[in-house]
């Protein structure tokens, strides 16, 4: 019965106003009774100033005197009326005429010339009282039952009880409309939601409702856009390295086929499995960096981390492309400091880095220019070529998958294009800064800045 959201919200409402209106009744109950007692107090207190402002002595009650006088006439005038309201008038004359419904206490406070206010209970049943002093000696006591504030407090429960049934009504009819305008958006982004899981991808809600409610449309809208453009981005991803994968295959499979058809003469066939091997190691270096780069955007990558001197990953680097710098016809410098450079990192992935970042510019270093592997004793890596360098435009998108390849391919030897994104994905999980630039043998620098992981 209640398993939609609005019939839920509803019902909560309504609870809610229901538990409202019986505790606020609760509380305003004894409220009521003191507010009513505290009223009916007070006019009796006022009628009690009023007869004792009239009153001249005690005897002036007596309705059988033959002559009274006109303070008299007038005070039994206003007897007569309060009498008429429930609230009896009595003389107070210590030793003659002492009310019942009074204490010892309260007639000796009267013959001391005090008033007092008070609820007095005789023959099981209360009364207000409300005495005054009049002349000397003696005053006056008006009574009044309690049982007058039940009236008063009965009447001003009604009124309440109705305001409070009105509020709770109120209340049910505000919750439905309010259950009902809140559903509406959210029925709209389950929908949407449902189109999204279908592969609809030009979804759009418009935000309305509540600030948590806009929030999960435009939620859907980023997700949407962003469902959108991943998806054309890995179909532009896939594009590409299959063109990638395909170009070294069709190398390796048509010198194979040539080979076993007898068609590669003696003399060629070391040339051609030379081309081989490189179109082999191009496929496998595509398959590895693709590979790392996955495994660098998934949760579970894994980081060794530990202290290491720079110089000595540096170093041992150098050694490898130091070779294959000479053969290549390539002028190959290694700079470190005479200093330990201590930082905590993963060795392994700061090989990584700089085999990937060598390899770059080894690519695109013409025969006879230099490349430069250097570490600061700011702990910063940078290797810098003589190579055709990039434009200003290009130092933005450096790290980013494919960019530089898509904006050179065909013009200069490139890689596979995501070398440089491993680079930049390796230094953020490393806590270090990667950084392109110009360098000053006419190439391109690239700095990865280890000062923050230092250790001093």
């Amino acid at each position: 019965m209640f398993k939609t959201l609005a019939s839920r919200a509803a019902l909560l409402t309504g609870s809610i106003a229901a538990l409202a209106v019986l505790i606020a009744g609760l509380v305003a109950l004894p409220l009521i009774r003191s507010s009513a007692e505290s009223q009916v107090q007070a006019n009796l207190a006022s009628q009690a100033n009023l007869v004792r402002d009239i009153a001249v002595q005690p005897n002036d009650f007596d309705q059988d005197s033959q002559q009274p006088s006109q303070a008299a006439r007038a005070l039994q005038g206003v007897v007569a009326y309060l009498g008429a309201q429930g609230v009896a008038v009595q003389a107070v004359i210590p030793g003659q005429s002492e009310p019942a419904s009074l204490s010892s206490e309260q007639v000796k406070r009267l013959a001391r010339g005090l008033p007092f206010s008070a609820k007095n209970c005789f023959q099981q049943k209360c009364f207000f009282v409300e005495g005054r002093p009049v002349g000397t000696g003696t005053g006056i006591v008006l009574t009044q039952p309690v049982s007058v504030a039940t009236t008063v407090m009965s009447t001003a429960i009604g009124r309440i009880v109705i305001a409070l049934v009105a509020g709770f009504i109120a209340a049910m009819l505000l919750g439905l409309y309010a259950a009902r305008k809140l559903t509406k958006p959210l029925g709209a982004a389950s929908s949407a939601a449902h189109e999204l899981a279908a592969g609809e991808r030009n979804v759009r809600l418009v935000p309305e409702g509540p600030i948590e409610i806009a929030e999960i449309a435009i939620a859907l809208n980023v997700l949407a856009e962003e469902l959108q453009s991943s998806e054309g981005r890995q179909r532009e991803f896939l594009l590409s390295v299959s063109h990638e994968l395909r170009t070294p295959l069709t190398a390796i499979r048509g010198y194979a086929e040539a080979m076993s058809d007898g068609l590669v003469p003696p003399e060629d066939q070391e040339k051609v499995g030379t081309v081989v091997v490189s179109e082999a190691l191009r496929l496998d270096r595509l398959v590895s960096d693709l590979l790392d780069l996955a495994r660098t955007g998934a949760v579970d990558f894994p980081l060794m981390k530990r202290e290491v001197d720079l110089c000595d990953v540096v170093l041992e680097a150098a050694e490898v492309w130091s070779d294959r710098a000479t053969r290549e016809g390539v002028i190959f410098n290694c700079n470190v400091p005479n200093e330990q450079i201590v930082v905590l990192t993963d060795p392994i992935r700061v090989r990584q880095i700089i085999d990937n970042l060598a390899e770059n510019a080894l690519r695109v270093t013409p025969s006879g220019e230099l490349i430069v592997l250097a570490l600061s004793t700011e702990a910063v890596i940078q290797v810098r070529d003589g190579g055709p360098g990039l434009l200003p435009e290009d130092i933005a998108v450096a790290f980013e998958p494919g960019e530089l390849y898509e904006r050179y391919k065909g013009v200069r030897r490139v890689g596979t294009g995501f070398g440089l994104a491993l680079v930049g994905r390796l230094s953020s999980r490393l806590g270090a800064n990667a950084k392109a630039g110009v360098a000053p043998e006419g190439g391109a620098a690239f700095s990865i800045d280890f000062s923050q992981v230092r250790v001093l």
